[in-house]
């Protein structure tokens, strides 16, 4: 089993999914205990295709022994995992979604100027496409190519800025020689700052080892305070997710002394909208919210969009999104009703998401089990059935203007596609 499990995170596509199908066997056989399945899911799985310790089988695999009864893909500028996930999904008998996210420019909207979702950059935000057709995962790779290489030369430029903080310290990158060869690029995965600071944290656990002179050097030579669980988790030398513990406190306290703001690699957020709208795509804006304590531990507290959130929503509303993902786990209760009224509000169609990219996290939603939130449920299955009815036919998707028309009550599409999502001979 070690050694299938191990295969799932090769280099080669058909190799992890035959690893994938032997571990699968290995369950039917009675070799390895048939995880219980409830009714949990999640639509938002980064995969090593942007970064996470996942290649998509292998994240395939983590869903369907958590008990996931659905998983989604969503991986930063790159759709090219998606093809695997989908084949994945059918060898473990899961129901799948496919998606992309992105960062986009609002700078040309009311919301110019604003601290959206993003803490690195005003007027810069994150949106997804969920519920990608599969006819058109080909124009998808083809419109994100172009922006995964104007990211390659910001990486570049960023990695050499983080090289004249870390140099005299006795650390220092080679782009590619350090960071591609953790990525996924070679086979059209994108890069991300997460890369860069996994890069990082490799070179820091190589030179100090782990626990206290790590410790050491973080707040002596960078400056940085480690505090509460991360100091608990850095002082662990027998710590299993060292390396992305650091690369978490890195990434809350580093980015800003290095960061460079993006510019050609986000597209203005109403090309993605026409390319969701022309592809059979759902996009939706991607919800944070201020952050009192982060979850992850790769945030600082910060404020985000609570202070004109109406606005926000009158906004997007205009432009044409009219969908918003959210996370439970990482919002107050104060924070989850309010974004609910006005998605009631709005008429917005609501989908979960919880950000899979770091070993420590669980595939399951905890928060997600409270009744309030069974519409996440029954969304899935509806974003399931649009997904599958529009890969048949664009004219089929849920946001379509005739299937908006048939059933312009929005609770009655979602019903309506959820039985598309969970019939197994849909036609």
């Amino acid at each position: 089993m070690d050694q299938f499990i191990a295969a799932l995170n090769g280099r080669e596509r058909q190799s992890r999914l035959a690893a994938l199908r032997a571990l699968v066997g290995q369950v039917k056989g009675g070799l390895i205990a048939t995880p219980l399945q409830g009714i949990d899911v999640n639509n938002h799985i980064h995969t090593s295709y942007s970064f996470s310790p996942y290649s998509p089988s292998m994240a395939l695999w983590m869903a369907y022994m958590a008990g996931l009864s659905t998983a989604g893909i969503m991986d930063h500028d790159s759709i090219c995992g998606a093809e695997e996930f989908i084949e994945a999904g059918a060898i473990v008998g899961m129901g799948v979604t496919i998606g992309v996210e992105c960062r986009v420019d609002f700078s040309k909207t009311p919301l110019g100027g604003k601290t959206l979702n993003n803490p690195d950059q005003a007027s810069i935000a994150y949106v997804t496409i969920h519920g990608i057709p599969h006819t058109q995962i080909e124009a998808v790779r083809d419109f994100f190519a172009p922006f995964i290489a104007f990211r390659h030369e910001r990486n570049r430029r960023m990695t050499a800025k983080l090289n004249d903080i870390l140099a005299p310290k006795g650390i220092a990158l080679e782009y590619d020689k350090d960071v591609l060869p953790l990525s996924m690029s070679y086979d059209g995965g994108s890069v991300t700052e997460r890369h860069i600071l996994f890069a990082v944290s490799k070179k820091i656990v190589a030179q100090f080892g782990r626990g206290t002179k790590v410790i050491a050097f973080l707040e002596d030579a960078l400056g940085i305070a480690v505090t509460g669980k991360n100091q608990d988790w850095l002082a662990d030398v027998d710590n299993k997710f060292y390396e992305y513990d650091l690369l978490g406190v890195l990434k809350s306290e580093l980015v800003a002394q290095f960061y460079e703001n993006a510019t050609a690699e986000c597209p203005d957020v109403r090309e993605v909208i026409a390319l969701a709208d022309k592809i059979g795509g759902i996009i939706a804006y991607a919800y944070l919210g201020d952050v009192t304590n982060s979850v992850t531990g790769d945030k600082k507290a910060q404020k985000f969009e609570d202070d004109f959130l109406d606005f926000l929503f009158d906004v997007i509303d205009e432009l044409g999104i009219k969908t918003i993902t959210y996370m439970p786990s990482r919002n107050t209760r104060e924070q989850l009703h309010r974004i609910k009224a006005l998605c009631d509000v709005h008429q917005f169609f609501q989908i979960s998401g919880e950000d899979i990219n770091s070993p420590r996290q669980s595939f399951i939603c905890e928060a997600q089990r409270s009744p309030e939130f069974s519409n996440l449920i029954d969304a899935t299955w509806a974003l399931i059935g649009h997904e599958k009815a529009a890969t048949k036919d664009l004219k089929k998707a849920f946001f379509y203007g005739e299937t908006v028309e048939e059933h312009p009550v929005l609770q009655e599409r979602i019903e309506t596609y959820k039985i598309i999502g969970k019939s197994d001979n849909f036609a």
